[in-house]
């Protein structure tokens, strides 16, 4: 068998052992990558130039803004004519730059043991927010025909890994994605939710609880609105959502 192979079929913690003892470059700069001094697979000088998302930003979904009050908080036009049916949406960065390669490296290209290491990230938005209570962690879900494909679910290793830095626990049962649909990438809001609609499925048990919903990455938001409807139509106590990073 091949390395590449071999390194395939390992654990997410044996690839991460393997990209430390093997050369291999930083996913970011493409830079030589430090034994000492890395976050997984992307070097401490990238990891620490990730673009954070800072006010102002939307109170309701975490959209960037270039003006707002001077506090720094403001709702944005569209949750203002539709709110989304969540206490909140928050990010720890903007999808862009670093964050965007790290995340595309983390989704696609086999560096899922970054989890632990976004984990983090996601564990310093929810504290820089104050509001832990939270019966549940709840991973946005993706049906079994792409996690047959692509191996993992995304939002369930970074819920993981919330868990284990937070204490909260995370509990996949609770919401699944019933129906197979094509990718929101690339599809415009309207578009994404109806794509979104109906596509998902909470369990009985989600009845009473406050949930926080974990994924990578938030566009429209329509994703996270579609999940937060069903978990709020079996009776939900509430719910919101954070995620590693919001698009500008």
């Amino acid at each position: 068998m091949r390395l590449m192979g071999i390194v395939q079929t390992l654990t997410s913690a044996g690839r991460e052992i393997v990209s430390v003892l093997l050369p291999s470059p930083c996913v970011v700069c493409g830079g030589e990558l430090p034994v000492r001094a890395r976050r997984g697979s992307c070097c401490e000088a990238c990891w620490s130039a990730l673009p954070r998302l800072v006010p102002p930003r939307c109170e309701r979904c975490a959209l960037p803004w270039s003006t707002a009050q001077a506090n720094g908080t403001f709702t944005c036009v569209d949750c203002i004519a539709d709110p989304p049916p969540l206490d909140w949406i928050d990010a720890w960065g903007l999808y862009e730059g670093g964050l965007s390669e790290l995340l595309q490296a983390f989704k696609f290209r086999g560096h899922d043991f970054l989890a632990r290491h976004l984990g983090t990230l996601l564990l310093e938005a929810l504290d820089a927010r104050g509001d832990r209570e939270f019966d549940a962690i709840v991973p946005v879900p993706i049906h079994k025909s792409r996690h047959r494909t692509r191996g993992f679910n995304q939002a369930a290793l970074l819920g993981a890994a919330l868990t284990d830095a937070s204490g909260i626990e995370m509990d996949e049962r609770l919401l699944l994605k019933c129906e197979a649909r094509a990718p929101q990438a690339g599809l415009a809001k309207a578009e994404r939710r109806a794509n979104a609609r109906g596509a998902y499925a909470a369990a009985a048990a989600v009845a009473g609880k406050r949930i926080l919903l974990v994924d990578d990455i938030a566009t429209t938001g329509e994703t996270l609105r579609a999940c937060a409807l069903e978990l709020s139509r079996r009776k939900a106590r509430g719910v919101a959502a954070l995620v590693v990073a919001r698009t500008p």
